[in-house]
């Protein structure tokens, strides 16, 4: 982080189909080794699997899953007098998707399935639903910042 300067945002494209920043920027994390396209055709075929499913637009079942999978408040540790303290702090809105989207494709990727799109498809509705790993993750989050609220007079 510069003292200097403000960094400027990279400019998101909206993707082709749903024209929606945040599935391409859900897209550009699902992508590896620069082979988007193959992170297209995931991201779109969990997406036909979500609409046979539960017959709803696979866009509002995503943004649902996103927003409740986000976390408010994160441990952070701060060192003080020489012991170390998990410090709760509020995550900002550009963090809280970042999370949101990492969780929700790590714990895909560790399912057990044949394909990443039937796995992308079964974590996306899990969270949608408010279960499943990535949701679990964030309400280990936010016990873990509630059992630290003591501390919370060390934020900076």
């Amino acid at each position: 982080m510069p003292r200097r300067r403000v960094v400027q945002k990279k400019v998101v494209y909206p993707d082709p189909k749903y024209r929606s920043a945040v599935l391409s920027k859900f897209i550009t994390r699902m992508m590896y080794s620069g082979k988007k396209a193959i992170a297209t055709r995931i991201v779109y075929d969990a997406f036909k699997a979500i609409e046979e499913k539960l017959k709803k637009e696979p866009l509002e079942v995503f943004l649902k899953a996103l927003e409740n999978v986000k976390p408010i408040v994160e441990v952070k540790s701060r060192r003080v007098g020489g012991s170390t303290y998990q410090v709760p702090v509020e995550i900002r809105d550009s963090r809280r998707d970042a999370l949101a989207m990492r969780w929700i494709i790590q714990f895909a990727r560790k399912r057990s399935g044949k394909s990443m799109s039937t796995k992308l498809s079964a974590e996306l509705m899990d969270a949608y639903n408010s279960t499943g790993a990535s949701f679990k993750k964030k309400e280990d989050t936010h016990r873990m910042a509630e059992a630290n609220k003591a501390f919370a007079h060390y934020r900076w």
